[in-house]
């Protein structure tokens, strides 16, 4: 592993979603993509049979980007089109707003008409005739984008009745959120969509694939998981399988933030590199010279990882025996499972980076702040211990630290997670118990008023 200042290797990265994106004099209008092969997957999709697509994505192997990784092939398997009589509703979650992720936006502002296929062959495969583009309110530009893209699209019949003379009739439509965190939960945002406060439901009854948009069948997939399938059906979802490792197919985008020398976006074979590699080879390692100190693998509601530590990791060797192995931070492969081996998850693929300058109460107090905003309110325990969390922390990087705090940070963290309706709760939690837990000394000495620092420190 090269360490800081190492040139990068940009061989190694495989751009499959990015593939154009950064091309010199590549434009996000349609000619621009029909002349780089566009829409020749949905010609091709048209021709099969939709539930010949769907054994495709499920064969693929292909999780959701968006956070959880749930296998897409398996979500879109949960509707019964035998028995099924409502409309069936495709979503795609372009509201983008946890911290430190940054992916999906390159998509939409760069090559939308990726997207807009994808989320055509997935609506054809899943019965659906009307689908929309939720994206957050603050991002006009990439709305601007897409309206544009949906004119060009119906223009030449990829999109309306009768799509390129197959019988088969669709639109879509942008949706431009509240430009709130939790209208990125589905069934918030599904809430949002029906024009009532975005306040998610409870799963159980409402799973969306049984009970979604209007009550229907809805499928909700993030930017990124749409523009894969267009892949899968080009190549083949056996073919999609092979690349990356088992249960990691496809190639992810990762995007990285904070201390390191070139932050950017990148696109990876699942399980294709490790954390170092990616830190040190191709993010140029830690700015300034200084030393890594903890990093967020997965969005900011990832649990934090901190520099030196040693996993042990369960996974299958070469002969498919399960075998335990230590690894470094560094030595950590980009992957789904692994990363949540690790007591953390690859969630969104947005990793931020914190250098030894860092000063890890400030950290915390800084996210803690967004999650207090954020919380739509709905359930008690989210909505007071959020607030609580960041108060607390406000008076330690104010200087009034007690002695008890940072075990009352843990206490309210732990009277959040797993008791809201949505993973909010979780979202919020995870982050306190983690910088608490991997850096109880900086708390601890934060801990204390100014006046008692003062005092001690005159003392010795």
């Amino acid at each position: 592993m090269a360490q800081d200042g190492a040139v990068p290797n940009p061989t190694r990265e495989h751009r499959i979603i990015l593939r154009y994106a950064d091309l010199p004099g590549y434009t996000p209008d349609i000619d621009c993509y029909l002349q780089h092969g566009g829409y020749q997957q949905l010609r091709k999709a048209l021709a099969m049979d939709p539930a010949a697509i769907v054994a495709e994505v499920k064969a693929s192997g292909l999780r959701g980007r968006g956070g959880a990784g749930f296998p897409t092939g398996t979500k879109w398997g949960f509707i019964d089109h035998a028995k099924n009589r409502k409309p069936v509703y495709l979503l795609c979650n372009a509201d983008e707003s946890e911290p430190g992720t940054f992916k999906d936006r390159q998509i939409l502002y760069k090559d939308p008409h990726q997207l807009i296929e994808g989320m055509i062959i997935s609506s054809f495969a899943n019965h659906a005739h009307l689908a929309y583009i939720y994206i957050r309110g603050e991002m006009a530009r990439g709305a601007r984008i897409l309206e544009r893209a949906l004119a060009e699209a119906r223009a030449k019949n990829f999109l309306g009745a009768n799509i390129l003379g197959s019988g088969y009739d669709l639109d879509i439509f942008v949706f431009r959120g509240a430009g709130a965190y939790i209208c990125g939960e589905e069934t918030g945002l599904i809430e949002s969509l029906e024009g009532k406060r975005a306040y998610p439901r409870i799963k159980p009854p409402y799973f969306p694939a049984a009970l979604g948009l209007y009550l229907c069948p809805t499928i909700v997939n993030n930017v990124e998981t749409l523009c894969n399938v267009k892949h899968i059906v080009e190549m083949g979802g056996a073919a999609y399988a092979k690349i990356g490792t088992p249960n990691n197919t496809g190639t992810r985008i990762w995007c990285v933030s904070g201390d390191v020398c070139r932050p950017g976006y990148f696109e990876y074979d699942g399980g294709a590199i490790t954390m170092g590699e990616l830190l040190y080879d191709v993010c140029g390692g830690i700015r300034n010279g200084n030393r890594l100190k903890a990093l967020i693998p997965g969005g900011s509601s990832a649990k934090v990882l901190r520099a030196g530590e040693v996993y042990r990791i369960r996974r299958k060797n070469a002969a498919g025996a399960m075998e335990e192995v230590e690894m470094r931070l560094e030595d950590l492969p980009l992957d789904f499972d692994t990363i949540a081996a690790s007591g953390s998850m690859s969630g969104s693929g947005g990793i931020i980076v914190m250098d030894h300058t860092r000063d890890m109460v400030e950290c915390l107090d800084n996210l803690s702040a967004f999650y207090a905003h954020e919380s739509c309110g709905q359930c008690t325990p989210c909505r007071e211990g959020a607030l609580w969390m960041r108060k607390v922390l406000d008076r330690m990087t104010g200087g009034q630290g007690r002695p008890e705090d940072p075990q009352l940070l843990l206490d309210l963290a732990g009277q959040i997670a797993g008791r809201t309706i949505c993973a909010f709760g979780e979202a919020c939690s995870w982050p306190v118990e983690s910088f608490v837990a991997k850096f109880r000394e900086e708390f601890e000495s934060k801990a204390v008023a100014k006046e008692e620092q003062g005092r001690l420190q005159a003392t010795h």
